[in-house]
């Protein structure tokens, strides 16, 4: 019999929640630095503080269970990886706006088999495990049944690093003359939720790191959507190319973003 992974959902369900409520008390306290020239990408002491939560729980709960988060990078190599995001939309954070998340996943033997993600201001909690379907707060969630591109609504993000903004602006221009909208969020892992949960027909991004969508891929695909990348293939973490919507508006968008002219 397959492994059901209970014990590892319940935890990453508290945790999230657990480090996502420490945030939302001391967000006020917040300090900010930058880790580029293009003052793009950016980090808070919440962050860091937000990650030591998860990391110090995991290493407790699961000392042989690697991790890969976002600021401290890798840390052992073992069949079982934790992926953390300790506030995803850290943008979005440092200025007030609503719209962060705090996020994991676990990686068994190569693949992703559970994530949970928490947006503490919104009060949503999202959850899936292969098997186990998608989830908000208790209640099962799917995706859309939407097959027409023209009464879509669609999000996707952009990269920090000027080049793949540069690129996606031209998908953006493709969807966005032919779907119904587009939405730019500025935090992934909810929007792979809110996607899952029905409230965007399809998302599609470039680059994401592992620890933005690790959490998504699960949820969505649990949630009854095709996941890919841009060529149709299994999304490669490690790559970040990403697109999920329900299969037949997925076969749509993939058409559309492999006739896009990049050059």
């Amino acid at each position: 019999m397959p492994p059901t992974y209970a014990r590892e959902l319940a935890f990453a369900k508290k945790i999230v929640v657990k480090a996502g409520d420490f945030i939302r008390r001391n967000r006020a306290k917040r300090s900010i630095r930058y880790k580029d020239a293009h003052l793009s990408n950016l980090v808070t002491d919440m962050d860091e503080a937000s990650e030591d939560v998860i990391v110090t729980a995991i290493n407790r709960e699961f000392p042989d269970h690697s991790i890969v988060a976002e600021e401290r990078g890798a840390v052992g190599n073992t069949p079982y990886r934790w992926f953390i995001d300790p506030i995803d939309g850290t943008t979005n954070f440092a200025h007030g706006f609503p719209l962060w998340a705090v996020t994991v996943a676990l990686e068994a033997h190569g693949r992703l088999v559970l994530g949970a993600t928490y947006a503490p201001v919104l009060g949503e909690l999202y959850w899936g495990r292969r098997g186990g379907g998608a989830w908000l707060n208790g209640r099962r969630i799917r995706v859309t049944s939407e097959r027409r591109i023209e009464r879509a609504l669609l999000c996707t993000g952009f990269s920090y690093k000027l080049e793949y903004r540069r690129i996606n602006l031209k998908y953006f221009t493709e969807f966005l003359m032919t779907a119904q909208a587009v939405r730019r969020c500025g935090a992934a892992s909810l929007d792979l939720c809110w996607t899952a949960a029905g409230r965007f027909d399809g998302f599609w991004e470039m680059r994401l790191g592992p620890w933005d969508m690790a959490a998504g891929v699960v949820i969505l695909e649990e949630a009854g959507a095709k996941v890919t990348d841009f060529r149709g293939a299994p999304v490669d973490t490690s790559v970040g190319d990403f697109l999920g919507a329900n299969p037949r508006l997925h076969r749509v968008m993939l058409g559309m973003l492999q006739k896009v002219k990049l050059d």
